[in-house]
């Protein structure tokens, strides 16, 4: 199975994971802290942009597609 790099913004950080990884997951190995509120997806506090995407993801149901990289830019809201 291929791995992909995921690359965190504002972060600035990179780590690989396997396709289908689900993306909250990845973040955290990564140390990177997305912040959740229901982990249902409804609350939409997981919210993030990956690069190539017309719409925000919800991390939270998100998985890492299999593509050779990702970029997630966080969104970095002090109230979350």
């Amino acid at each position: 199975m291929m791995s992909v790099t995921v690359h965190f913004l504002p972060d600035k950080v990179s780590v690989t994971a396997e396709p289908g990884e689900p993306l909250l997951n990845v973040a955290e190995r990564a140390g990177i802290t997305i912040p959740t509120g229901c982990l249902m997806g409804s609350c939409y506090a997981c919210e993030v942009e990956i690069e190539g995407q017309e719409y925000p993801v919800r991390a939270c149901l998100a998985s890492v597609p299999d593509e050779s990289v990702l970029i997630v830019h966080r969104y970095d809201d002090p109230i979350w």
